[in-house]
């Protein structure tokens, strides 16, 4: 029996279509051209301590598959921000999570875009950016950036279509870890835990 709401596969279709039409205008930024899948955003979240009281980062929500894998995990809207470069991704999900915080700017830029927020702790990172489309030295002092507002030990957990990290080993002041392989996404995804010790 399905238990699911009579909407549920028509919201999906929905922003799918959303998706692939703004994947078409601008490729680069997009990366992808259907939104994450939920099992994939079910274990990206799963990441989250929700314990620890901090805010959470969510970098490239898109549609917000995984921003609503983030808030099922229990985590309060308040302590949730996300960061959105597009303006009509960052309408949509305002418009759909009303109580989180959603930021549209550069993620590349944190300081800028996060402003009175700049200096905030959150207990991990949750990007769903399109690295390799980005020159190497920018994904390296992308990650360094977000791991600078991060707790030590604290993952900044990252997806990719390829079989590597898209930011290499030994480049930064970072380590890396697979966190395996979703098959139920389009197309499968690698998940990929970058951290410094704690």
């Amino acid at each position: 029996m399905n238990n699911r709401p009579a909407n549920a596969n028509s919201s999906g279709l929905r922003d799918g279509f959303h998706f692939l039409k703004a994947w078409l205008r601008q490729p680069k930024s997009v990366g992808s051209v259907w939104p994450t899948g939920a099992p994939m955003a079910r274990k990206m979240a799963s990441v989250i301590d929700v314990s620890s009281g901090l805010p959470v980062l969510e970098i490239g929500p898109g549609t917000g598959t995984i921003t609503k894998a983030i808030l099922e995990t229990g985590l309060a809207p308040e302590k949730f921000w996300t960061i959105e470069y597009s303006k009509a991704f960052a309408d949509k999900l305002r418009a759909k999570f009303p109580a989180i915080n959603v930021v549209q700017g550069d993620a590349f830029d944190l300081n800028t875009t996060l402003g009175d927020q700049k200096n905030t702790v959150f207990d991990c990172a949750i990007s769903a950016l399109p690295l390799l489309n980005f020159p190497l030295p920018a994904r390296i002092a992308f990650v360094d950036d977000v791991l600078d507002r991060l707790p030590k030990g604290r993952p900044l957990i990252q997806f990719s279509y390829g079989a590597k990290s898209p930011v290499p080993p030994g480049l930064g002041n970072y380590s890396i870890k697979r966190f395996g392989m979703v098959l139920r996404n389009v197309p499968p995804a690698q998940l990929w835990i970058y951290s410094r010790a704690g």
